[in-house]
């Protein structure tokens, strides 16, 4: 599928700790989200600059969970009513920015 078949809907920004922080989790996504765009902008200063990432119902974004580049947006398939949690690589804190999309 291509990205550019989606329709664009809600958006929310996700702010995240810095590593060891707490978790952060976006709201419930909608009963006709099937995917998602997220994006973390920030300034690439080490190699190990990027944001930890989980998709669940009650997720907990932590060390081990899938780490998302900064500054490269993702589109990603969820189901409805699933959240995502953040939580930074290293010592920086952001926000990450998360798009809902429908077919």
């Amino acid at each position: 599928m291509q990205h550019d078949v989606y329709r664009y809907s809600t958006t929310q920004n996700v702010a995240y700790a810095v590593a060891g922080g707490a978790s952060a989790a976006s709201t419930a996504f909608a009963s006709q989200t099937r995917y998602i765009r997220v994006i973390a902008v920030g300034v690439v200063g080490a190699t190990n600059d990027g944001v930890r990432i989980a998709i669940e119902a009650a997720p907990v974004a932590s060390a081990t969970t899938i780490l998302l580049a900064l500054n490269i947006p993702e589109f990603i398939k969820v189901s409805p009513g699933q959240k995502i949690a953040a939580l930074s690589n290293n010592a920086t804190v952001g926000s990450l920015n998360v798009t809902e999309l429908t077919d």
